[in-house]
């Protein structure tokens, strides 16, 4: 056997790891390396989470069994978990650019993907469409019901613990981006609210309600 041959001897496969996070930091999108306590790492790394999450509700909506009347409304829903998931990557990839407002930061900004004006309505649209024929709200809505709708309520808290942390790191972001991202953010938050109730309802499974104790 010649040594071009031999098994498991072929090229090398690229390594994951780089080791140059070992010591606390970490580069962004431009090359200017932070500490990975800095605060946009906090907000990117928890839309990196929320996506992650929304891929968890999706395999979940695919493992659930739905009535042949829901089928073409639940891939109406997966095709638009499938955008947010898109939409989440575009917003996390804008968090990891450098804001120093030098010529190399907004060189690296101009590469990276638009965010999408319309994406607001976009998701506004889906709520109108899922509201419909829900039932109003006279009593606070506890997470639960169907394994899709309880992933759904737990995608909406972390979309708004993603919220906080925009927030909280958009001291440098340009303002015109700042409004942008915390709007998609905040109306993701309300889509996966509805999203869950909705869920629910396709299910004919009755939504946990908070009924307060009379004194």
């Amino acid at each position: 056997m010649t040594d071009s041959a031999k098994p498991n001897e072929s090229k090398s496969a690229p390594k994951v790891y780089t080791r140059t996070g070992d010591q606390g930091t970490t580069s962004l999108f431009g090359g200017a390396r932070v500490g990975k306590d800095d605060l946009r790492l906090e907000a990117y790394g928890t839309l990196d989470e929320l996506n992650s999450l929304v891929g968890v509700l999706i395999a979940e909506i695919e493992n659930e069994i739905w009535s042949g009347s829901s089928l073409m409304e639940v891939d109406r829903v997966k095709t638009e978990l499938s955008e947010a998931q898109a939409q989440l990557f575009v917003l996390g990839s804008h968090l990891a650019t450098g804001a120093s407002g030098s010529a190399s930061d907004q060189k690296f900004r101009d590469m990276l993907p638009p965010l999408k004006d319309d994406y607001v309505t976009q998701l506004e649209t889906a709520m109108d469409r899922m509201s419909v024929s829900l039932e109003p709200l006279k009593n606070f809505v506890l997470p639960g019901g169907t394994r899709p709708a309880a992933y759904a309520h737990l995608a909406r808290t972390v979309a708004r613990r993603a919220e906080r942390a925009i927030v909280a790191s958009a001291g440098d972001q340009p303002t015109e981006w700042q409004g942008k991202v915390v709007t998609q953010v905040n109306r993701l938050n309300d889509y996966f609210f509805v999203l869950a109730r909705h869920l629910n309802r396709l299910q004919s499974r009755d939504e946990p309600l908070w009924m307060p104790e009379k004194k």
